[in-house]
């Protein structure tokens, strides 16, 4: 795919191998030290740059927030945004795990730094799982030892895995931006299955790029590219304790970004991030459909995104589109809970394309048709309300029982 801005020189976009260590001066290794029960699942990654690099970071919204969480957001305070490493573990989340919780998040930054030969506050730490368990320190302290010394390119796919909880498969992509300038890749990961609407992010996510960013515009990129992408998705309406999205960049390629040249970036931003938060949608725990939900019309985009999200966030929607039942009722009335002000009679409902609802009455003798498209893995809901020229959409799934299954079992 390719891009053009009036404000900046020409780029095309192109995808690439490699996934989060795509990009030039990015190594990783990921492997199974024991915090999950099966032996060949991989539970730690350590994601290093060749030193220091440029560092940016979102993280949860929630009050409630886990030990890596406040470690990272206070160790990229003290370096003033700057990261060698990042380590990840998965299957405990070490959240609600009082004072011995801080001393394991900072103890992980502590062992990789001495491993890398750099500080603890240039290490990052995340951590995803079962709320209210305490690591093992011993498993997770060898496992990082092991890690250190085995820092490769080109492993990718297993960081993917190693950070995967109840996700049915590992998320990654990777694209080559060509510019005039030269050329630089954008390279990420991300994991999320279940507690899916952070509002800043996803689960778990990171982004690296080769390219030369400084780090505000590097914050810049990651807060405006979250903001269409991963804080546009929706699983379930619920938002973690533990949500961190991290990107670094490590200025291997040469290629310097500035204001000119910052489209060129943000649009690879945007198509690694869309590519993974889709996926994260898609595998959404007990999720069998994508939905798109897109609202047209409206006053602002903010209040397209908030009636686009109230409806994908219905119960009463969800378990419709699981159901293939075109019930385009469920759809108007979430909209209209939505704290949104428009006039029913000017709003139009369409599934698939297929108008269901104009002009205040419905169109049931087209229900046949959408009830055919709601049963696709893709579903797309069109709410039109007449009240503006601004649109927004929201990625969601569907209601199942496999859900209530997952969550019901979740710590059993």
């Amino acid at each position: 795919m390719a891009n053009v801005s009036s404000t900046a020189r020409p780029f095309a976009i192109a995808r690439a191998e490699g996934g989060v260590t795509a990009p030039e001066g990015f190594r990783s290794s990921a492997l199974h030290c024991g915090i999950k029960a099966k032996p060949d699942a991989l539970d730690l990654l350590v994601l290093a740059g060749d030193g220091a690099v440029p560092t940016a970071g979102l993280f949860t919204t929630n009050l409630v927030q886990a030990a890596p969480v406040l470690v990272s957001k206070s160790h990229l305070a003290k370096s003033h945004g700057l990261a060698h490493a990042v380590v990840v573990n998965s299957g405990c989340a070490n959240a609600c795990t009082g004072p011995q919780g801080f001393d394991d998040a900072r103890q992980m930054t502590r062992e990789v730094a001495d491993s890398l030969g750099c500080s603890s506050e240039q290490v990052l730490v995340a951590s995803t799982g079962v709320i209210g368990v305490n690591l093992v320190m011993s498993k997770v302290v060898a496992g990082i030892h092991s890690a250190a010394v085995s820092l490769a390119r080109g492993r990718g796919s297993d960081a993917a895995r190693a950070i995967m909880t109840t996700d049915p498969f590992p998320k990654e992509h990777a694209v080559v931006v060509q510019t005039d300038r030269g050329s630089f890749v954008v390279g990420g990961t991300a994991k999320g299955s279940g507690m899916i609407e952070p509002n800043m992010a996803t689960m778990l996510g990171f982004l690296t790029t080769d390219a030369q960013v400084p780090t505000a515009m590097l914050q810049r990129a990651l807060t405006e590219s979250a903001r269409d992408t991963f804080n546009a998705i929706t699983v379930d309406g619920e938002c973690s304790t533990n949500d961190t999205l991290i990107a670094m960049a490590s200025g291997a390629s040469g290629v310097g970004i500035d204001e000119e040249s910052y489209p060129a970036l943000f649009d690879a931003f945007l198509a690694v991030s869309r590519e993974l938060a889709i996926g994260i949608v898609r595998g959404g725990e007990g999720a069998t459909k994508l939905m798109t939900v897109t609202v047209h019309d409206a006053r602002s985009r903010d209040e397209a995104s908030q009636v686009a999200r109230t409806i994908a966030n219905s119960p009463l929607v969800k378990t419709a589109v699981h159901g293939a039942d075109p019930n385009w009722g469920r759809i108007l009335a979430a909209a209209g809970r939505s704290g949104v002000r428009f006039d029913p009679a000017r709003a139009r409902v369409r599934v698939g394309g297929i108008l269901l609802f104009e002009h205040g009455l419905p169109h049931d003798d087209a229900a046949p048709l959408a009830a055919e498209h709601l049963k696709g893995a893709d579903v797309r809901i069109d709410v039109s309300l007449g009240s503006g020229g601004s649109s927004a959409t929201i990625w969601g799934c569907d209601l199942s029982a496999e859900y209530v299954r997952i969550n019901g079992e979740y710590r059993t």
